[in-house]
C-alpha cells in the first residue's frame, strides 16, 4: 500500500505563500514515487454551518433525507479524505492571531459526533488515531508558542480533540521582523523531519 498524504493548504494566497512554500517542501522531504497525495485547497472558501447543516447531521443515518445527505456531502467527503491519509499536512498562515476563516469551516465540517469523535461516560473520544500531523504555519508577528499564539494552540488541541495526537508544528514565526532568520529555521526544521511516522 503506497503511504498516502492529505495536503491541506488553507493560505488566501496562492502566490508568494510562506505556508505553502513549505508545505511544498515537506511533502518534497515526506514523499517518493509511490506516495499518494491528496490535494485540498480550501483557498476559494467552504461553506459555513447552517440549520439544514445540522439538522441533517444529527438526524440518524436510516433517516436521512436524499437532501439531507445532500446536505452532508462535502462533509462526507472531506472526512473520507481524512480517513485515507496515513499522515496530513497542514498550511496554517496566522491570521489576526488565529485560523483562516476557511480552515476553521473545514473544521467545522470535519467535526462530527459520532463520526471523527464519540462522547463516552469516561469523556470525549477521537476517532481518528494513527495518523501522522505536520501543521506548516507561518505568521508575520506572532512568536508560536507563545500566549498570543491563538491559532497553533487551537488547532493542536481540536486535531487532538479528533484523536490526532501525534501533531508537529514547525514553521516560520515573527516574518515581520526577520524573515531570512524565520525561513531558515523553518527550512532546517523541515529538513529534519523524520521521512517516516
Amino acid at each position: 500500500m503506497p503511504h498516502t498524504i492529505l495536503r491541506i493548504d488553507s493560505s488566501a494566497r496562492r502566490d508568494g505563500s510562506v505556508s505553502r512554500a513549505l508545505t511544498d517542501r515537506i511533502l518534497a522531504r515526506l514523499s517518493d514515487d509511490t506516495t499518494r497525495i491528496i490535494p485540498r485547497d480550501l483557498a476559494g472558501g467552504l461553506p459555513l454551518l447552517t440549520a439544514d447543516w445540522i439538522g441533517a447531521n444529527f438526524t440518524p443515518e436510516a433517516d436521512r433525507t436524499e437532501a439531507q445527505r445532500a446536505e452532508l456531502a462535502l462533509s462526507d467527503a472531506l472526512i473520507a479524505e481524512l480517513k485515507a491519509a496515513d499522515t496530513i499536512v497542514i498550511g496554517l498562515p496566522v491570521y489576526n492571531f488565529g485560523l483562516p476563516a476557511a480552515l476553521k469551516a473545514w473544521i467545522d465540517l470535519v467535526a462530527r459526533a459520532g463520526v471523527t469523535f464519540r462522547y463516552t461516560e469516561a469523556g470525549p473520544e477521537g476517532l481518528l488515531g494513527g495518523k501522522r500531523v505536520i501543521v506548516a504555519a507561518a505568521s508575520g508577528g506572532t512568536p508560536f508558542g507563545s500566549e498570543i499564539d491563538f491559532a497553533t494552540r487551537y488547532l493542536t488541541h481540536i486535531l487532538g480533540f479528533l484523536g490526532l495526537t501525534d501533531v508537529t508544528v514547525l514553521g516560520a514565526d515573527r516574518l515581520a521582523v526577520d524573515a531570512d532568520a524565520a525561513l531558515a529555521a523553518a527550512h532546517a526544521a523541515v529538513d529534519r523531519l523524520p521521512r517516516a511516522a
